[in-house]
Parts: C-alpha cells; sequence; structure tokens
C-alpha cells in the first residue's frame, strides 16, 4: 500500500459492515482484555491459580483450538470461549512478572491496564460513531501517542526506582 491510496482513502465513507464487524472485533478485544485482567488478578491477589508452565501451556493450546477452528457462522460462541479462555490462561501465566513489576513499582500494573483500557475505548468509540475513515486513523496515531509517551514515563519510573535502589546499596556499603 503506497501513500497516494492511503491518503486517498482517508475521505472514503465506510460501508456498514465493516463499521458493523470493526465494533465486532473491538468488543471481543475488549472482553479478552477483561479475561486477561481476571486472570492476572487471581495470580496476584488470590491463592485459587498461579501462573506458570500449565498456563502457558494452556493458552497454547486454547491459541491453536482457535486458529483451527474455522468461522463459519455456526461456531461463534465456541470461537469467542476459546478466545476467552486463551486471555484467560495468559493474563494468569503474566502473573509472575505482574509480582515482580509490583515489588519494583505498584503503579505501573495499573497505569498499564487502564492505558490500554482507555486506547480500545478509543478505538471502539471511534468506529461506532464514524462513518469516515479519517477519524479513525486520527484517532488510532493520537491515542498510540498517547499510549507511547505514557508507557516511557513509566519506564523512566522504573530506572529512577532502580537508581535509587543502587544508591542505597552503594550508601550501605560505604557504611560497613
Amino acid at each position: 500500500m503506497d501513500v497516494n491510496s492511503f491518503l486517498r482513502t482517508l475521505n472514503v465513507k465506510m460501508e456498514p459492515s465493516l463499521q458493523v464487524h470493526m465494533k465486532n472485533v473491538y468488543a471481543c478485544v475488549s472482553m479478552a482484555t477483561l479475561s486477561a485482567a481476571v486472570g492476572a488478578f487471581i495470580h496476584v491477589f488470590t491463592g485459587i491459580l498461579s501462573g506458570g508452565i500449565l498456563s502457558a501451556l494452556g493458552s497454547i493450546g486454547f491459541m491453536i483450538a482457535l486458529m483451527n477452528t474455522p468461522d463459519d457462522g455456526k461456531n461463534t460462541k465456541t470461537r469467542l470461549g476459546y478466545l476467552m479462555a486463551f486471555a484467560f490462561l495468559s493474563g494468569l501465566g503474566l502473573g509472575p512478572i505482574l509480582d515482580v513489576a509490583i515489588a519494583l513499582n505498584p503503579a505501573i500494573v495499573p497505569t498499564a491496564f487502564f492505558s490500554t483500557c482507555l486506547v480500545f475505548t478509543c478505538f471502539t468509540l471511534a468506529s461506532m460513531f464514524s462513518d469516515q475513515r479519517r477519524f479513525i486513523y486520527l484517532g488510532g496515531m493520537l491515542m498510540s501517542l498517547l499510549h507511547s509517551i505514557c508507557l516511557f514515563l513509566d519506564l523512566i519510573q522504573v530506572f529512577r526506582y532502580l537508581l535509587a535502589i543502587l544508591a542505597d546499596k552503594e550508601a550501605n556499603k560505604k557504611k560497613k
């Protein structure tokens, strides 16, 4: 796709069937995000299940099941169930990484979660209320830029925290 064909599509209105498809896609992404959040929550805050090799293997299994189940219009609920199970087990598998992130800076996890939800919400609202592609492209670029800035600021916070830990360790070493 070259730049000229991209620019020509900016003023083209989207067909209603494409808008419905985009609503369905973003609804699935939203549900999968919530399912992954539930899986991560269960690992971090309860002792019921914990992430590990079994959750990783389970998520790979559901991903393969989802990929190998063709969409014939009759098995939509089955495919949605596979997607939710994949997302749940993926969130559960992220639990050990979340434990480390929470130990470093507890603000990282909610910031990342809510900024991701914000981006998906903006994409969903743009696809629901706009019939022109340029608003979706503009909203996508602006929200992705905002998300990147938030992640960069979180990364700076992590490095500041690590520097504080290293400085404290060095000060303790000098005292001895």
